[in-house]
């Protein structure tokens, strides 16, 4: 069972593995810390992009000959395949840590997951730490590549007088956490440049109104993994579709709510979507909505 040091680490790998939000796709964001035999963390890492090194590799490299006999802490299992870099659990075998904790399996291995390797190998290996508490990070990959179409985001502020200003601070503040941004019919890389050019694009149609789900696989199909769609203007675009929308931010004034009504239109937003967090700004409160998980199809 894994130690308070050892959840530590995983907390501390989970908060690195967003660093790479925005940028690692095609590819998972993951983080990874290096704990000595004596549990120091002596390495740490997360993956920026594709065709750059694993979050292990960094962590390891970090960590140097410290890692010998150590554990390392990764958020989601390590990739036991060889891509356009070499397999994962290979560094960690060759690099002789003892034990791998791991926070949540890959469901999309190729073949027998690294987790078994590893532990073939003679490394002990526990899995399934701080699971839930590493999706926060991992969902929306998951959920895209086990769909093939990526997570949508539907954000916008009812029409009450502070719309445009409202929906231009939620597309500042959520941007940067997306692969591709739809905004007043413009469509545009969430962090420019962020992504690996040759394993990354953007899709030919620019415009959602073709059909969410025919211009979701588009965007799949060049490397997206999530979509962040900002303006009430896409209601009618969306709502003919609304199973392909897995989580909405609405934007509610502080100053007069009274004039933002049906806040949750259940024309919009069906019952199967649940309430997972409230944040506030100076002049606003947000609501946040997420698909339920059995219903992500």
């Amino acid at each position: 069972m894994a130690s308070d040091v050892e959840l530590a680490a995983m907390r501390h790998a989970i908060t690195l593995s967003a660093l790479g939000l925005g940028t690692t796709s095609p590819n998972p964001p993951v983080g990874c810390v290096i704990l000595s035999q004596d549990g120091t963390i002596v390495g740490a890492g997360f993956h920026r992009r594709k065709g750059e090194p694993h979050a292990e590799v960094h962590a390891l490299t970090a960590a140097g000959n410290a890692a010998h006999g150590g554990t390392a802490v990764v958020t989601l299992e390590p990739c036991n395949h060889v891509g356009v870099t070499p397999a994962c659990r290979q560094a960690l075998l060759d690099a002789g840590v003892s034990r791998v904790i791991i926070g949540v399996i890959d469901p999309t291995s190729r073949g027998e997951g690294g987790a078994a390797t590893l532990a073939a190998a003679g490394v002990e290996v526990e899995t399934d730490v701080l699971h839930d508490e590493a999706l926060t990070v991992l969902r929306t990959w998951l959920t895209a590549t086990t769909r093939r179409r990526p997570y949508l985001t539907w954000a916008y502020a009812p029409d009450d007088g502070r719309q445009q200003a409202a929906e231009g601070h939620l597309l500042l503040d959520l941007r940067g956490g997306a692969d591709l941004v739809v905004a007043d019919k413009t469509l545009y890389e969430g962090i420019p440049g962020g992504h690996a050019a040759e394993h990354f694009a953007l899709p030919g149609e620019a415009d959602i109104d073709v059909g969410p789900l025919r211009w979701l696989s588009a965007a799949y199909a060049v490397g997206a993994r999530s979509v962040l769609v900002v303006g009430h203007e896409y209601a009618e675009a969306l709502r003919s579709q609304l199973h392909a929308i897995d989580e909405v931010i609405i934007s509610v004034s502080r100053a007069d709510p009274s004039k933002a009504l049906n806040i949750v239109d259940p024309g919009l937003i069906p019952n199967d979507f649940h309430l997972v967090a409230m944040t506030t700004a100076a002049d606003s409160l947000r609501v946040h909505l997420r698909r339920s998980a059995h219903n992500m199809k």
